[in-house]
């Protein structure tokens, strides 16, 4: 009897790319435990900026480490087939398509901050354009399950990277504009 792995019997592409999800996933779960330590140092110093705010930019940040951190899950998962995983790409697609436009309506409806240009690409330019890759691979993946695959790993380096940006960005800001600035301080 041959033996070969349950990744290559179900889907032979998925062959490889353990070493990619096993990165993105743990790096995505490491900085979602960073994002909650941040989020409760700051909401003890600024709770109201953090109750406004956090909707529109704190809670997408973590959606979107979560989004990596699930599909690094999800294709890691022994003997899944091609259909499953296409499924599972086109639900990530379709959820996160619609959670960007939530954000882009929660970024517009708040009024502690104003968003510029780059906030609305950070924020849902970029994160709309990686779910849409999700939604495009899981349709490639029954016709072309490699380029499908390929898809899938920029989409999640893509929202890995908007959360780190994003999150990055927010500490800053924090900073920047510490509860001690008053406009009298300016």
């Amino acid at each position: 009897m041959r033996r070969c792995s349950a990744h290559n019997a179900a889907v032979p592409q998925l062959a490889g790319w353990e070493n990619f999800y096993v990165i993105v996933g743990s790096s995505a779960g490491a900085l979602i435990g960073l994002q909650f330590v941040v989020i409760a140092l700051v909401s003890s110093i600024r709770p109201r900026a953090l109750s406004t705010g956090a909707r529109a930019f704190a809670t997408p940040t973590i959606v979107f480490f979560s989004t990596v951190l699930l599909t690094a899950g999800l294709l890691s998962i022994p003997r899944e087939t091609r259909s499953w995983i296409g499924v599972e790409l086109l639900a990530i697609g379709l959820v996160g398509t619609a959670y960007a436009a939530w954000v882009g309506h929660h970024i517009r409806k708040q009024e502690s901050y104003e968003a510029d240009r780059w906030d609305w690409a950070w924020f849902f330019i970029f994160p709309a354009t990686a779910f849409v890759a999700f939604f495009v691979a899981g349709v490639t993946m029954w016709s072309n399950p490699g380029a499908a695959l390929d898809v899938v790993a920029g989409a999640t380096l893509l929202l890995l990277f908007i959360g780190v940006h994003n999150a990055w960005d927010g500490a800053v800001y924090m900073v920047a504009n510490a509860p001690s600035d008053t406009p009298a301080d300016h």
